[in-house]
Formats: structure tokens, C-alpha cells, sequence
């Protein structure tokens, strides 16, 4: 099973992004396996800690180096991306040298209440991630618009279009992997 590690932009307990990575592992539970990677407890980036690097730091670069890919799920602050994002960004990409990042098959998504989703955030974490050497997937994009009962309790879609659709964007997040990778794609199961 291909490891997914999943960096939500939001700490917020009841945030949608963090609501919407679930109904993404959701769907995509029989193609991978999903770590949810706590970025909430990283200190402030300062290069001066590498001599006695934070426990927080050490685990995160260890979560990005395991994982078969990267999924960033991300809300939209101020039209761009959120402050803890961009610290943990920059925890595993340093010390100079040890980028964690580099390499890494890199989808971005995310959600908002409104029209436009978190495009413009979304815009800025690509510009982001080549330059750390991330390989990004290009399409399908997911500007997800939130709306009120559009995931349920059990972390469902419960619109069979959009469905359809993230379970579309999910299989090219897989064949793009195994592109990346040079891995076999392993085949979505339907419940009978």
C-alpha cells in the first residue's frame, strides 16, 4: 500500500481541511495508507536550533522520509497559505543540505466556504514546492468549495458527483505516484 504522509494547513480542532483530509482517506483507504503529520507542536523556524534540534522537527522530517508521497491539505489565510504550513515546510527542509522534501511525489488540495476554494494559497504552496524539489502534481486541481453537509459524520461525501470526482483526482494521485516512483498503481476495490 502506497504511505500517503498528509500535512493539514490548519491547527484548528474542528478545521474543514483537516475534515476534508479524512473524507479523502475515506475514499482512498483501499489505495493508501494515510499519516496524518502533526506540525501544531513545531516551534518557530530558527536555524539556531538545529544544534539542539526540537524532538518536533526530528519526527516531522521522519514522516516526510518514510512516505511514499506528500499530500498538502490547505486552508487559505490572508489569500495565501497558513504560518504553521510554511514552518513545517521549512523544518523539513533543512538543515542545508537534508531537505526532506526533495524528491517527493506532492499533491495540494484544500477547502473553504468560498467560490474560489484556496486557489490562491494552493498557487503559492506549488511555487513552493518545486522550488524544494517536490514533484507536484499538476491535474486534476481540487479548489474543494465547503458546503454544509457535503461530508458527513463518518467522513463521506455524500454528493455522488463530487464523489465520482475525488475519486477521480485519488486514482491520478495514485498513477502519478507510480509514475514518480516507478511503482505498480494499486487498483481502487468497489464495495459490491
Amino acid at each position: 500500500m502506497v504511505k500517503i504522509a498528509v500535512v493539514v494547513g490548519s491547527l484548528r480542532r474542528d478545521s474543514l481541511n483537516l475534515k476534508f483530509a479524512k473524507a479523502l482517506e475515506e475514499l482512498g483507504g483501499q489505495r493508501f495508507a494515510f499519516d496524518l503529520v502533526e506540525i501544531g507542536d513545531l516551534p518557530v523556524y530558527n536555524d539556531d536550533l538545529w544544534q539542539n534540534p526540537p524532538v518536533s522537527a526530528l519526527r516531522l522530517k521522519r514522516a516526510i522520509e518514510s512516505a511514499d508521497a506528500v499530500l498538502f491539505v490547505t486552508p487559505e489565510f490572508n489569500r495565501s497559505i497558513p504560518a504553521a504550513l510554511k514552518n513545517a515546510i521549512e523544518w523539513a527542509s533543512r538543515p542545508y543540505g537534508q531537505n526532506s522534501w526533495g524528491g517527493k511525489p506532492v499533491s495540494i488540495v484544500g477547502t473553504s466556504p468560498g467560490a474560489i476554494g484556496t486557489a490562491v494559497a494552493q498557487t503559492q504552496l506549488r511555487s513552493i514546492a518545486v522550488h524544494l524539489d517536490m514533484i507536484v502534481l499538476g491535474q486534476p486541481e481540487v479548489y474543494f468549495q465547503w458546503k454544509p453537509g457535503l461530508i458527513d459524520e463518518n467522513n463521506e461525501i455524500t454528493d455522488d458527483t463530487t464523489r465520482e470526482f475525488l475519486e477521480g483526482y485519488l486514482a491520478k494521485f495514485a498513477a502519478f505516484i507510480a509514475q514518480v516512483t516507478k511503482r505498480e498503481p494499486q487498483r481502487q476495490q468497489r464495495a459490491a
